[in-house]
């Protein structure tokens, strides 16, 4: 993560993950840490908080093709 730091995420958003992770189905909240792990790819989950910040809505909705669906909540 070069743009945003783990402080600036954490204060702006809540990171809900809902969806097929591992065979698994997961509907949960998720920290930094845990939303890193389960996109993958830092330049993916840059793209991802780059739209949730240029949004700043109250739900940003982004689905990932491999049927995980990530929402940022503003708070």
């Amino acid at each position: 993560m070069k743009r945003y730091t783990t402080k600036q995420i954490n204060s702006n958003w809540k990171i809900k993950v809902a969806g097929i992770y591992n065979g698994e189905k997961v509907n949960t909240l998720v920290g930094v840490a845990g939303f890193l792990r389960m996109v993958g790819d830092n330049d993916l989950a840059e793209r991802l908080l780059d739209r949730a910040f240029d949004r700043m809505d109250d739900v940003v909705v982004c689905k990932l093709r491999r049927g995980i669906k990530i929402s940022f909540y503003a708070f």
